[in-house]
């Protein structure tokens, strides 16, 4: 019987081979870090977005329970006895965009004719953070700049007014600035947006509205 020729791999081959299997290593490298860099970027936008969503959620909150009047019963009127205005009415900025705003409300049986440093509250933007005002001059971070910068942040009125002369005893008379009555009815659109501070390019805007709970009236019936 004769010898079996046994054959090899050339080195062609072998260099054909590996150049293959590099090229599929390569592509699949090249899958797996894709997938990683998106992955990475959703988890970005995801915390951008968290923590945009938590600041105007609590913007929200103090806005809705502005105004409110531990003592209300003193603005109705009794008899001869002056009405009592409230203190915690006003909401600054009253008109136009503002980046700081200010408000109070009751947090106790104190003077119901003023506000206590305790009762006053607010928002700014201030060194990419949006800080929240608890105290007459205690501000604390509400955002963390490690997580989002936030490049802007905007509270914007509206008002409605609702006229009240069906309550009042007689009409007003003509060219009167003050009557009748009209309840104001007070809204305010947030608008708040940022930055990752790992990846500038990831930018995102959140914007909401809500309706204050505690109305006011302005002007008065004649007597």
């Amino acid at each position: 019987m004769g010898r079996r020729q046994e054959r090899g791999l050339s080195l062609v081959e072998l260099l054909v081979g590996a150049a293959i299997g590099l090229i599929v290593v390569a592509a699949t490298g090249s899958v797996v870090a894709a997938h990683q860099g998106a992955a990475r970027r959703i988890q970005l936008e995801a915390r951008v977005m968290q923590d945009l969503r938590g600041a105007a959620e609590l913007v929200s909150r103090d806005l809705r329970r502005a105004g409110h009047w531990a003592a209300a019963g003193s603005g109705v009127r009794r008899g001869d006895e002056p009405i009592v205005v409230n203190p915690h009415a006003e909401i600054a900025a009253a008109s136009g965009a503002a980046a700081v705003i200010a408000l109070s409300f009751s947090t106790g049986a104190g003077d119901p004719t003023s506000v206590d440093d305790s009762e006053r509250f607010g928002f700014r933007l201030r060194n990419g953070a949006i800080e929240m005002q608890l105290g007459s001059r205690n501000w604390q971070t509400l955002s963390d700049p490690g997580t989002v910068f936030v490049t802007s942040f905007s509270v914007v009125p509206r008002v409605d007014e609702a006229d009240l002369a069906t309550f009042c005893a007689k009409p007003c008379s003509a060219g009167s600035t003050t009557c009748p009555p009209r309840q104001q009815i007070r809204s305010y659109a947030i608008s708040v947006s940022g930055r990752s501070p790992i990846d500038a390019s990831i930018r995102r805007e959140l914007r909401s509205a809500v309706r204050v709970r505690n109305d006011v009236v302005v002007g008065s019936c004649e007597a």
